[in-house]
């Protein structure tokens, strides 16, 4: 098995797990609902029913206290946690010690102050799990450990939605995935589903006509292309390529590998005359990761668009579509994951203009926002971090955002950036350290986390997470 395994590292954990699973008569899956956890359902779902498991799918959008109590009341013996468990450990353990359930945990956040035996995280033996794996990177080492003990499919397939998952909890650093993700890539590559190609670094490569391509790719902003509709038409018109075909304006994909490499290199000579910095202009390159069985001009064809329509399903409470989408339902739950899509882009960019028309509060260390009722509290955090370099709204220190969760509880959300995180951010430590001096509790990663406080503590949590921002930068 460790010869073969994606991860040699964590293939006597994943093993052990695996032959846990198969000794149970049922199985409880209890899922987080963002991209990762998803997809983390949908690797741990294929491949248990590949080992024909029987078993029960439940998802919660924050793993705490009276959510496990509420798990255990399903009445299993044996409870798979993917995407979450390690960071609630410690209550986890206490149920396992009173009997309620035995847990099986794959997950990649940071691991709380207890112990189980059957606990499979990349942490756990050194690799990071913020950047080198995801959940659903652990969910399919612990698929593809149960194909050889059972037998079963060799689920080397599944490391495309594990792709995906890894995809949608932004850990492909400087354009690519990287360590125990990479395997995973290489598994998917051998088995055919997946293609690791050089490509230009923007969104919507399948999806978007090549205007608004260019028009929304914001991530190296371009001075009369970026932002600017007019812009991008009229240079995507003086290029000597056919960007239109019967009065339609082509999408990235229907250009043919010359034509791409012509679009790119006309991108990279306008971006150098209009001063954009080298560094940033190496930027425009990236790879991408396509999924091969997923038809050519749609979302689930690319790792970065299928994760977004993914994130959409999750942010609205329909999971279960999220879900159905990963086990390749193509008709109905994937237009109901379409409509969901296009009202999350609504709501994001509703919620950024009331950001850069409310403008941010400024602190020593941290900048801040509180949305209360004007955005959900399941989109905040991305509000924050797409706001980030927006008109009054630094790129240079971490932002943090409120959001009403109901009359006793107020979400927090907060987002970095790699440059910050490369000083010592780490908002993982700063939302849980800050959010139990409110009176709450949180954790995540170091770019990106989340917390859920008493309503009121606000100002509390800001003192707190100002302070230990300070100290994590200087």
């Amino acid at each position: 098995m460790a010869a073969d395994a994606p991860v040699p590292e964590l293939a006597t954990t994943a093993a052990a797990c695996a032959e846990r699973l198969l000794a149970a008569d049922r199985v409880l899956l209890a899922s987080h609902i963002d991209a990762d956890g998803l997809t983390s359902a949908g690797v741990a779902s294929t491949a248990l029913e590949r080992a024909s498991l029987p078993f029960e799918t439940v998802f919660e959008k924050q793993l705490d206290a009276e959510s496990i109590a509420g798990i255990a009341e399903h009445g299993y013996d044996t409870v798979l946690f993917t995407d979450f468990g390690s960071g609630q450990l410690d209550i986890i353990a206490e149920h396992e010690a009173a009997g309620d359930f035995t847990p099986v945990i794959a997950d990649h956040h940071q691991p709380a102050d207890a112990e189980t035996e059957y606990h499979l995280n990349p942490l756990l033996e050194g690799i990071d799990g913020a950047s080198e794996m995801s959940g659903a990177g652990a969910a399919y080492v612990l698929a593809r450990a149960l194909a050889a003990e059972s037998d079963a499919h060799d689920n080397r397939d599944l490391a495309a939605l594990a792709v995906v998952g890894a995809v949608g909890d932004m850990q492909a650093k400087s354009g690519a995935l990287h360590g125990a993700n990479a395997a995973i890539v290489a598994d998917g590559v051998e088995a055919g589903v997946l293609e690791e190609t050089k490509d230009l670094a923007v969104y919507g490569k399948q999806t978007r006509p090549l205007p608004k391509l260019l028009e929304y790719a914001s991530d190296v902003r371009i001075p009369g292309i970026t932002n600017d509709e007019r812009g991008a038409v009229s240079f995507l018109s003086d290029l000597d390529v056919a960007c239109r075909e019967d009065g339609n304006w082509k999408r990235w994909v229907d250009l043919t590998d010359d034509e791409r490499q012509s679009v790119a290199s006309a991108l990279v000579q306008h971006a150098v005359k209009r001063g954009v910095p080298a560094f940033k202009i190496d930027r425009l390159v990236g790879t991408t990761y396509i999924l091969r069985e997923e038809e050519v001009g749609t979302e689930l064809r690319d790792a970065s668009e299928f994760s977004t329509l993914l994130n959409a399903t999750a942010r609205y409470e329909r999971a279960d579509v999220g879900l159905a989408v990963c086990l390749g339902d193509r008709g109905e739950a994937l237009e109901r994951a379409r409509e969901l899509l296009r009202n999350h882009r609504r709501n994001l960019s509703e919620g950024i203009e009331w950001v850069e028309q409310r403008g941010v509060e400024q602190e020593d260390n941290l900048q801040w926002f509180d949305a209360g009722d004007e955005i959900r509290e399941t989109i905040v955090g991305i509000i924050a971090g797409m706001s980030m370099g927006a008109d009054g709204v630094s790129r240079n220190r971490p932002i943090i955002a409120f959001a009403r969760k109901n009359d006793e509880e107020t979400k927090v959300s907060g987002r970095g950036t790699g440059s910050l995180v490369s000083e010592g951010l780490d908002l993982s430590v700063v939302m849980k350290e800050a959010s139990q001096k409110a009176g709450g509790d949180g954790g995540g990663h170091d770019v990106a986390a989340g917390a859920t406080i008493p309503a009121g503590t606000e100002e509390t949590f800001i003192e707190h997470a100002d302070r230990i921002v300070g100290e994590q930068l200087e």
